[in-house]
């Protein structure tokens, strides 16, 4: 760990307080994996990480004080998201390429952080701006740079004039966040996974390229 850790009233963490608000963070982690984030108790997590209540306290004010710690971290790891189509190609079997990497990415972060994105909606859609301001840092990079790469076609005559570039990204990203949200849903559709994945692709590429992705 870096930087540092203070306690709720202001103190600087020692090393082995910094390793015992990690492990109060972990456990909660892997509770809301099998818990209704509003079921969780502090004195829940404060047993599973082998510690008590009072200690908890030392770090977070309650239970959201802490999810709003692990939704932080879930956002700083989404911003690189965008690195994943910085810079790169969307000409031929190299765009299929790029938009492929995207939809791999997306989808793959949020099955590691399902659980916790999960709450980030939940906390969004009812109005908590501080969920909302997460959410959206979340998907500000790779929004970027969605909206870069349309802006450089535009600018070489390959993507049409009238495409409003940062309206075309912000609605692949929202597009891919819903869709990688609801990948559990899909099963009771009788969609397989391996379906939805080449669907977003062409989905992706056509959305920046206007173009259906090289075979």
């Amino acid at each position: 760990m870096t930087g540092q850790v203070r306690t709720v009233d202001g103190r600087v963490a020692g090393r082995r307080g910094q390793a015992t608000r990690q492990k109060l963070l972990d456990r909660l982690g892997e509770m809301l994996n099998s818990s209704p984030y509003r079921d969780v108790k502090v004195i829940d997590v404060a047993r599973k990480a082998g510690t008590s209540p009072a200690t908890f306290y030392q770090y977070f004010p309650d239970v959201e004080g802490a999810v709003l710690e692990l939704a932080d971290a879930v956002a700083k790891e989404g911003a690189n998201l965008g690195e994943i189509v910085e810079g790169r190609s969307w000409a031929g079997k190299s765009g299929r390429g790029t938009a492929e990497e995207l939809v791999d990415g997306f989808l793959a972060f949020w099955r590691r952080n399902d659980a916790l994105l999960r709450v980030v909606d939940l906390g969004a859609a009812e109005g908590d701006k501080r969920f909302s301001r997460i959410r959206t840092r979340l998907l500000n990079g790779v929004t970027a740079s969605l909206t870069d790469a349309i802006k450089d076609l535009q600018a070489r005559g390959r993507v049409d004039e009238e495409v409003v570039p940062a309206a075309m990204a912000g609605a692949l990203v929202t597009l891919l966040a819903s869709v990688a949200g609801h990948q559990k849903v899909f099963q009771t559709w009788s969609v397989k996974q391996a379906d939805v994945r080449p669907t977003l692709v062409e989905l992706v590429h056509l959305g920046v390229t206007g173009r259906k992705p090289a075979r």
